[in-house]
């Protein structure tokens, strides 16, 4: 029997588009698993940016209630009227003023500490 030259066989054409549909999908299935992973790694990485935030906020919070503290121990010590004069309540006066601009002290201590200072 001769040998057919052109066109392959039913035979032949079906084994090339099983060898060509393999490829196909194992290209995908591996482009898929590294999206995959890429995206669980980016997941990981936004996961501990933001621990690490709030545990910044955290710290800074600390921080803001420390310093709180320690000024509210200053001006409980601080004398209720001093003998050198206006000057001096005035100064004391404009540091309690700043101190609750700055949202350190609230109005009711701000209150109980000009109380204080003008006796």
């Amino acid at each position: 029997m001769p040998r057919r030259v052109g066109r392959p066989g039913l035979i032949g054409t079906m084994a090339r588009t099983a060898v060509i549909t393999g490829t196909a999908n194992a290209v995908s299935r591996g482009m898929n698993n590294r999206a995959a992973g890429r995206a669980d790694q980016r997941a990981s990485a936004d996961a501990y940016n933001a621990q690490q935030q709030q545990l910044a906020q955290q710290q800074q919070m600390q921080q803001m209630l420390a310093q709180q503290q320690a000024q509210q121990a200053q001006l409980a010590q601080a004398p209720a009227a001093s003998s050198a004069g206006t000057g001096d309540t005035m100064a004391q006066l404009q540091k309690l003023g700043d101190m609750k601009n700055a949202g350190l002290l609230t109005d009711a201590e701000f209150s109980a500490a000009k109380a204080k200072i003008l006796g």
